[in-house]
């Protein structure tokens, strides 16, 4: 049974920084891609950032040079640093693994979520 766990949200100031981590299990970690989307009340799930089996990164124009995706796949962790935070960064942020070994912004393309967790960034 695949299961992920994110951990690492929380409440922090405008221009503040984060770092998420999303320990994963029952899976061959490294094989596949892993991604982060969020969802803020009343919005849809959206794309942050992706990273493939082989470290190719890709990030929403939103969060480009601020976020960090990253991974550990000795201890099948994968990691989003989060620097210069915004209050329009406020959501519920969900890692997620892919279908394959490489990644897409699409919802439907990951195959297993987290639980996700919260991340208010005050004004």
């Amino acid at each position: 049974q695949v299961q992920l766990v994110e951990s690492g949200g929380g409440l922090v100031q405008n221009g503040g920084s984060l770092r998420l981590s999303c320990a994963a299990s029952g899976r061959t970690f490294s094989s596949y891609a892993m991604g982060w989307f969020r969802q803020a009340p009343g919005k849809e799930r959206e794309f942050v950032a992706r990273i493939s089996s082989g470290d190719t990164t890709y990030y929403a124009d939103s969060v480009k040079g601020r976020f960090t995706i990253s991974r550990d796949n000795a201890n099948n962790t994968a990691y989003l640093q989060m620097n210069s935070l915004k209050p329009e960064d406020t959501a519920v942020y969900y890692c997620a693994t892919s279908r394959w070994g490489w990644g897409t912004r699409r919802t439907g393309d990951y195959a297993y979520w987290g639980q996700g967790t919260q991340v208010t960034v005050s004004s």
